[in-house]
């Protein structure tokens, strides 16, 4: 009985979309960690050029 409750245990793939999810995360967090000087600085020039045409179109 506990034989075949650890096979089918091992068989069963329904978690893998899990563990699929977990790693992409880690990864995306890996590469947001490793770039985020390049991303703060690319975020801050889009934002600073928002800010320039919002106050165009204002003024």
């Amino acid at each position: 009985m506990v034989k075949q409750w650890a096979q089918e245990l091992w068989m069963d793939e329904s978690g893998i979309g899990v563990v699929e999810m977990i790693l992409i995360l880690v990864v995306l967090i890996g590469l947001v960690l490793i770039f985020k000087n390049q991303l703060k600085s690319l975020v801050d020039g889009i934002f600073k050029e928002i800010q320039t045409k919002t106050n165009t179109i204002y003024s």
